[in-house]
């Protein structure tokens, strides 16, 4: 497995602002459930806690804290597959686009067993091993088609941030915190996409960094990126 060095650059502009915990949590995501459902393998896949979601402005909205109250049942194979759907609708919105294009991983699946035995692979790692290596795992031998990095990242990131084994909990690395990244940390090249696991570890190893530094948690310098990155070109 590949592993990123001891990273040394700052990860965040002069006097940027990295939200509280609360405002992290908070972070909701609208989405259509009646575009999801014909996608899933099947209806057993659809976890109840998202139909309990508030409606905002005519559209169901989750936030991260109701997918890490889904991620806590991943120690089962129902629970591991709602924390997928999970982290799916919160990262895909409204679009029907969107939706279609992040659900082909069950039409492309050989078969249900194969997400379901990848998956559990995967979250074992991250169980036993910690962030980077589930990474790997993910990104490789346990790699799901059309799951990609930013959203198995997603994965990762619900089911170990608190409760993280080894030196770095997992954080969600998608193309807009890239974006982030190209102009923080000029020492390696940050490409649009397809991110090998020591720019993983490096990108977890900033975070953390400046975590520690900031006095606040790693999902909260991730999502200070993601904001940074949005406002960029």
């Amino acid at each position: 497995m590949e592993t990123g060095g001891k990273a040394g650059a700052a990860i965040l502009p002069a006097g940027s602002t990295v939200p509280g915990r609360d405002d992290v949590l908070g972070q909701a995501i609208p989405f259509d459930r009646a575009r999801w459902l014909p996608l899933l393998p099947d209806s057993g896949w659809w976890p109840g806690e998202l139909d309990a979601c508030p409606i905002v402005a005519g559209r169901a909205r989750v936030d991260r804290s109701t997918v890490f109250d889904i991620s806590r049942r991943a120690n089962t194979i129902e629970g591991r597959r709602h924390l997928l759907t999970a982290s799916l609708v919160w990262g895909s919105g409204t679009k029907a686009r969107s939706v279609a294009r992040h659900a082909r991983i069950f039409a492309a699946a050989s078969s249900v067993s194969d997400i379901d035995a990848r998956l559990a692979a995967a979250l074992g790692v991250l169980g036993r091993e910690g962030a980077v290596s589930a990474y790997f795992a993910f990104n490789n031998g346990e790699r799901i088609r059309f799951l990609g990095p930013a959203f198995f990242t997603n994965v990762l990131y619900f089911a170990g941030h608190d409760h993280p084994v080894g030196p770095w909990r997992p954080l969600i690395l998608d193309s807009v915190v890239a974006r982030a990244l190209r102009v923080a940390d000029a020492e390696v090249k940050w490409p649009r996409g397809g991110w090998t696991t020591p720019r993983y570890s490096r990108y977890l190893s900033l975070a953390h960094d400046h975590a520690e530094e900031a006095g606040v948690l790693p999902d909260q310098v991730e999502a200070a990126l993601f904001s940074h990155g949005r406002h960029l070109s």
